[in-house]
């Protein structure tokens, strides 16, 4: 029964094609839209719901600065965390060079010769202490934490060598091959060599948008003044009060420091990925509306359809049709006029993907994508169209009789 409307709708269509063009090529537009912002969207999701590796959602950074002539930064650094370590509920405090995930940070290069031959391997480091791994959260995979012997004193000038450091198993991969690195030597540009004492599972660094996002070094040294950073790591539900009762005590125990700032390290995340959510809601929000616009154009031409076609739909019924068939008649129509803009968008889907893959380095559109959101198109049109139809069937030929 299908088969046989086919003739006649696409002979209708022929003569009256201008809306149906339309209405098709809105449906092609909308379909390479909704694909390929759906498909930059799920790559967004995946990006910032990446595993960190640190315990973030237990974690304080506290960020203070000193400041006059009679400052101590050591003994301050010193006290501070002989009191944040006390307290009922941290499991550790350390002192950091810079805060992961929070855009800001510190990078240099390793090399496998103390020739420092070729490029070298980009490594995202951070200065901090014997308590720096606990502070963290961040599970070893291989050797040993620091021990408080191995820290070095600050050294602005960086020129006093490093003897040994704790890496991510990305970062022994790609240097040495394997991540099984323990008592392997990497050597800095000027040749002085550091010896892997320590392997972590897995950490994320400073930038989020790097590619060697989880190409991290640990190097066991305290970060110089007047600036101190501190890491605190609390028990589960114990970060909110922590935070407050921090952030009242270091801000009345010493006159010549500042604390500037007592938050949660998730929130240095969450604004590291702002574009990235940002984007992803600007393109939900886009696809929705085309969505609902490409509908509303799908029902505006049915409903055309229905009004102008009252005394055809008058006659089938006079001659026998049912509504059965005249609501198949126009859902027909549509699913034909759907199809037409789906292959059509289809095609372009793939264009826009190639381009935005050649300008911007992302991934090719999965086809599993395409499909998707063809079926989408194809309920999302005749949907649209249901309501028409069904009113287009409940028209008696009475009444369209009376309209000749």
């Amino acid at each position: 029964m299908i088969t046989q409307d086919i003739r006649p709708i696409l002979s209708a269509l022929l003569r009256n094609r201008t809306g149906a063009v339309l209405v098709a090529l809105q449906v092609a537009i909308a379909l390479a839209v909704l694909v390929n912002a759906v498909y930059i969207v799920k790559q967004r999701v995946d990006k910032i719901g990446r595993p960190t590796g640190v315990d973030i959602g237990n974690i304080i950074v506290i960020d203070t600065i000193g400041f006059g002539a009679g400052y101590d930064h050591m003994a301050t650094v010193r006290d501070d965390l002989g009191w944040l370590r006390s307290q009922p509920g941290v499991r550790a405090a350390t002192v950091v060079s810079q805060i992961p995930l929070s855009g800001s940070g510190s990078s240099n290069r390793l090399f496998k010769t103390p020739e420092a031959k070729g490029e070298g391997v980009p490594m995202n480091y951070f200065l901090l202490d014997d308590s720096g791994v606990d502070a963290l959260g961040v599970k070893l995979a291989a050797g040993r934490k620091f021990r408080q012997e191995e820290i070095l004193p600050e050294d602005p000038t960086f020129n006093q060598p490093v003897p040994s450091m704790i890496v991510t198993r990305a970062l022994a991969k790609s240097l040495f091959g394997t991540d099984n690195a323990i008592g392997k030597v990497a050597y800095d540009a000027l040749g002085r060599p550091v010896t892997v004492t320590g392997v972590i599972e897995h950490m994320q660094g400073s930038w989020v948008d790097w590619d060697k996002l989880d190409h991290v070094g640990l190097l066991p040294r305290q970060p110089s003044g007047p600036n101190a950073t501190y890491l605190v790591r609390t028990e589960a539900g114990r970060r909110n009060a922590i935070s407050k009762l921090a952030e009242e005590h270091l801000s009345a125990s010493n006159a010549r420091r500042v604390v500037q700032h007592v938050r949660p390290l998730d929130y240095y995340r969450n604004r590291s990925y702002q574009s990235d959510r940002n984007i992803a809601i600007f393109l939900v929000a886009v696809t929705a509306l085309l969505a609902c616009v490409t509908a509303l154009g799908i029902f505006a031409l049915a409903t055309f359809n229905v009004n102008v076609r009252t005394r055809q739909i008058g006659t089938r019924r006079a001659v026998g049709a049912r509504k059965v068939d005249v609501v198949r008649y126009f859902m027909v129509e549509n699913w034909l006029i759907t199809t037409g803009g789906v292959l059509l968008g289809a095609a372009l889907a793939l264009g826009v993907g190639y381009s935005l893959s050649r300008a911007y380095e992302l991934p090719r559109l999965d086809l599993y994508y395409l499909v998707g959101g063809v079926v989408a198109l194809w309920a999302l049109g005749q949907a649209a169209a249901w309501q028409p139809a069904r009113r287009a069937a409940r028209i008696a030929p009475s009444v369209a009789t009376r309209t000749v």
